[in-house]
Order: C-alpha cells, then structure tokens, then sequence
C-alpha cells in the first residue's frame, strides 16, 4: 500500500484505520459495485489507493455512507444532497425533505389507485372464471361501492352519447376513467323495458359515494358486446316466478371479463344482479 495519507478534519487518517473496500461494503451495507461507481463519479472517493490500486475507506467515512444509506431509502436523488453535501444546515436539509415528502406522496397517491384498480379488476375476473354461466342462481352477495353518474338519454339512438357524458362527468368529479364501468336500471321492469341501456352508469370506484348493498341476490350471466343482453332479463323473470321471488331493487350491470381480458367483444362476460325476497310460505295447521 502506498504510504500515503489524506488530511480531514478530524486529523489524520492512520494506516491502521483503513477499511478495504470489501469491509467498508460489509459495514455499511452498499455494495462494492456502486462504491465503485460513486468513485468513478468522484461522487465518493476512498480515503486512499493502494499501490496495486485498490481502493481504501476510512473508518470516518461510514458517516458519509450513513448519508448516502438514508438519501437512498427516502428516494431522493443522491446528487441533490451531494449539492451541499460539504456545507450543508438543518435548514437545507429539511427543506429537501419537504420537497421528497411532497414527492412521496405523489408516488404513494399512484400506487394506491394502482392497488385499487388491480384489486377491482382481480375480483371481477375471478368472480367471472368461477361464474355458473348456465343458470340463475340466488345468493348473498358483499357491499360495493360505486359512483353513479347523471341519467342517461338514448333518445338519439346513440349508445356512445351517453357514455361519453358519462365519462366528463366522472371526470369532473376526480373519478378515475381506469376503473370499470357497469350499469344501473332503477327496477326489473327497466331492464326489460330497454335491456342494455341503462338508467344510469356507475364507476366501480373505492371512493364511490353510493352503495350496492349487501344482501341477497339473484344473479344470472351472458356474454355479448355492450348493450348486449340477450334473454337473460326474460330468464331472470321467468326464474323468479317458478320459485316465488320478489325483486326489490335496482338492477346491478357489471362486464367481469371485458376489452381488458377477452379479445372478441362477442364474448366479454355479463353479471346481472338484482336485490331479491322470497315469498314467504303459509303452513296450514
């Protein structure tokens, strides 16, 4: 090793108090490629290089790596600390750490709506593979949030018009256009009044200011593109009259297997619930 020395400010540094760069790496836990890098950078430099150049740190440099293990796990660029790494106040700092929170939570923002629109469309193409696409079923079914958009016109015989009035508004509510997008009918008979255009469409959103309440349901499927729903309205009907059912609530619309999963539109997946009673039975002593 060269008998060479950097002054600091603490003093000088000793042979003895050399850390070979695999030690530094070992106690400070960055690995030997990016202390390489820092050096190539003159970010961060050893203390000193060996005649055969490898390179050594001294045991007052770990306070500097302890930076550097800081800014890394807050995210912040380490050149923005490196600014004024050699002159650098409480002030400074804090008002980088402002800046990296504001930053964070920008970060943090991106990721829960990621999580949530994951989360949404996970269950509805679970729910979709699992689906009895053959027959109407009643069962309970879980509390869902939504956001129900204005009344809708198909006067125009346009199908788009309403939807895309639909859209500004979510728009100018903050409603993500990411989430999915289903269907209410205010009862059974407008579903079979005019099957496929809805009274209303809602978001699928966490943040939904409505409800589709929890409670029991009957619930039948069909495949086609939007606005397609063949006989199931007439299957819903015919099924709760042979086994004694009255609706007793709007009419939920969802695509579990939409553009998003299924390539023909012909084949995206239909769910069609409606809250349910049954009738009650008189026993005859």
């Amino acid at each position: 090793m060269q008998n060479k020395t950097k002054s600091s400010k603490i003093g000088k540094i000793k042979e003895d108090d050399l850390l070979t760069i695999r030690k530094f790496s070992e106690i400070t836990g960055i690995n030997q490629s990016k202390l390489r890098y820092y050096d190539d950078i003159e970010l961060f430099q050893p203390a000193m290089r060996g005649d055969n150049g490898y390179r050594y740190y001294s045991a007052l440099q770990t306070t500097i790596a302890n930076c550097i293990n800081v800014v890394n796990s807050l995210n912040i660029p380490l050149k923005k600390f490196w600014d004024f790494k050699e002159k650098r106040t409480p002030e400074q700092i804090l008002d980088l750490l402002h800046n990296q929170k504001t930053d964070l939570d920008m970060e943090l923002f991106r990721l829960q709506r990621a999580y949530a629109i994951t989360h949404i469309y996970s269950c509805l193409i679970q729910e979709g593979l699992l689906a009895d696409e053959e027959n109407i079923v009643s069962r309970p079914m879980a509390a869902l949030p939504i956001e129900l958009g204005p009344s809708n016109d198909f006067s125009s015989g346009y199908f788009y018009e309403s939807y895309f009035k639909f859209v500004e508004k979510m728009s100018e509510r903050k409603i993500d256009s990411a989430f999915p997008v289903g269907g209410y009918y205010n009862d059974i008979n407008a579903l079979s009044k005019t099957p496929g255009q809805p009274d209303k469409f809602f978001s699928l959103t966490p943040l939904g200011k409505e409800i589709k309440e929890a409670g029991e349901y009957l619930v039948g499927y069909t495949r086609g593109y939007y606005g397609k729903l063949g006989d199931l309205p007439q299957r819903l009907r015919a099924y709760a009259n042979e086994h004694g059912i009255t609706f007793t609530g709007p009419v939920y619309e969802i695509y579990l297997h939409d553009e998003i999963t299924v390539e023909d539109p012909n084949r995206y997946l239909i769910q069609i619930s409606v809250p349910i009673k049954a009738k009650k039975t008189i026993h005859k002593k």
